[in-house]
């Protein structure tokens, strides 16, 4: 008897793909060159120091070779890529403020709903500009600033200066330099010594004009024995150009601090990804990663975790969903560099139709992080035989000391598993839908709400599909 194939439908992303009409009030010739950098510099009033780190940031950018160990980046032409777009919108604090067709955008996407339910403080980035940013008076009045980076850069320079591009200097890797060079909008959170932010902040990236790049950068600080929970989205529409992301998050957490960070990257497949997050940990603080990766044509992305302090934690949860003309390379590295310290990184991958997920890690224990602590669980599901899924660990241990573990594991749905489940009346489908939802329930659960529901509406509609 002749097994049957599955043949599964690319993923309906009409929410997501819904464009509005690309009319900037202002933005840079396509390019790199430092006449535009003075450009972007010139139009965000930067402080001198500022407009320094920009064309050295450049400077930088044009020493550095692309990476060459993972997926091809050619189809990426710099010449071609707008860096600075300003969408027709001053920020405000004010919903009703914010010009329609954009604040219809973050409508569909359920970004106010959210900040009226779940959120003490939203931020709302269009193209290269935050177009509106609330918080709580409640968190205010305890010292707490959300706001964008620009407003930072006038009210809080020092801090800025002191902490920005210091965990990812430009000189880490080509795209590092590039978003030293052309960096604009992102999010700014300072929590005070002890203070506890129960609900979580948010902010969310949309990318709407055809050939452009968003270089947002985030810098979370969050005070001794203080918490935060900080929410990212993005999206974007798909288009026949390559787009750019290149965005970086840089988060300090103190001594006896919490910081959960977490993600849903649901670009479209013209976009390249190319996004640097690291988060620096001091005694007894945790950094809680949770990442999903769906869309873009391209990704690179490995949250990097600093132990610096001991009994410093990480915790990395993360997912990713590979298509038809994607090549997700992603993953998680964690650094021990103190003693007691503790890292737990555990990830799901799924492929499909041609797509490849590439899981890429790398744990590092120091000389003098003794006692040290690490376990690693990657595990990855192919849909069919045209898939491609490979799990690439590095383990550096330096010390004696350490205890260090590491699994994975790469297989395909099981015959006998969907058997089981049509003989209790399931259709076929549905038998494989529900393997796929069993596989991703445990990133699911660590997700706030409203961001497992996309999740598995994402995962649904990846399904749908016809059997022949």
């Amino acid at each position: 008897m002749e097994k049957k194939k599955t043949f599964i439908e690319d993923i309906e992303r009409t929410l997501y793909d819904i464009k509005n009409e690309d009319k900037p009030i202002y933005q840079t010739q396509q390019g790199l060159t430092a006449d535009i950098i003075r450009d972007i510099s010139q139009q965000k009033h930067d402080p001198a120091w500022m407009l320094e780190f920009r064309l050295k940031s450049l400077d930088v950018y044009h020493q550095l070779a692309l990476p060459s160990w993972g997926p091809d980046l050619s189809e990426l032409h710099m010449d071609e890529i707008v860096t600075y777009v300003r969408p027709d919108a001053k920020m405000t604090g004010n919903w009703q403020e914010v010009p329609k067709d954009i604040k219809d955008t973050f409508d569909r996407l359920g970004i106010p709903e959210a900040e009226k339910t779940s959120l003490a403080g939203v931020g709302a980035q269009y193209d290269s500009e935050v177009v509106y940013h609330s918080i709580q008076e409640s968190l205010t009045k305890q010292g707490v600033v959300y706001t964008d980076m620009e407003t930072a850069l006038r009210e809080h320079e020092d801090i800025v200066k002191e902490y920005f591009m210091k965990l990812v200097p430009p000189k880490d890797h080509k795209f590092a330099a590039l978003h030293g060079a052309v960096w604009s909008g992102g999010s700014f959170v300072y929590v005070p010594e002890g203070v506890q932010v129960k609900i979580p902040l948010q902010s969310y990236f949309r990318l709407n004009a055809p050939g452009a790049g968003q270089f947002e950068h985030t810098l979370i600080i969050v005070e001794k024995g203080a918490s935060l929970h900080f929410i990212e989205g993005c999206s974007a529409p798909k288009y026949n150009v390559t787009n750019l992301h290149a965005g970086c998050v840089e988060l300090y957490v103190k001594e006896g601090a919490r910081l959960r960070y977490s993600t849903i990257e649901n670009w479209s497949r013209n976009m390249m990804n190319l996004n640097t997050k690291r988060a620096l940990v001091e005694k007894d603080g945790i950094i809680e990663w949770v990442s999903g990766s769906f869309g873009s044509h391209i990704s690179m992305l490995y949250p990097c975790s600093i132990l610096h302090g001991e009994h410093a934690r990480c915790d990395f949860t993360g997912v990713t969903f590979a298509s038809h003309g994607q090549h997700l390379d992603t993953g998680a590295s964690v650094i021990h560099a103190a003693p007691y310290t503790l890292s737990n990184i555990s990830t799901r991958s799924i492929s499909k139709a041609g797509g490849i997920a590439l899981y890429r890690s790398a744990v590092k224990v120091t000389e003098k992080a003794h006692h040290a602590k690490s376990s690693v669980n990657c595990e990855s599901l192919m849909l069919d035989d045209i898939s491609r899924s490979d799990t690439l660990p590095v383990m550096d241990i330096q010390g004696d000391e350490a205890d260090i573990g590491h699994e994975a594991r790469i297989g395909r749905i099981s015959d006998e598993a969907v058997f089981y489940l049509m003989s209790r009346g399931i259709s076929e489908e549905e038998a494989r839908a529900m393997i796929v939802r069993g596989f991703v329930e445990p990133i699911a659960k660590a997700l706030p709400l409203e961001y497992a529901v996309e999740m598995n509406n994402l995962v649904n509609l990846e399904l749908e599909g016809t059997m022949g």
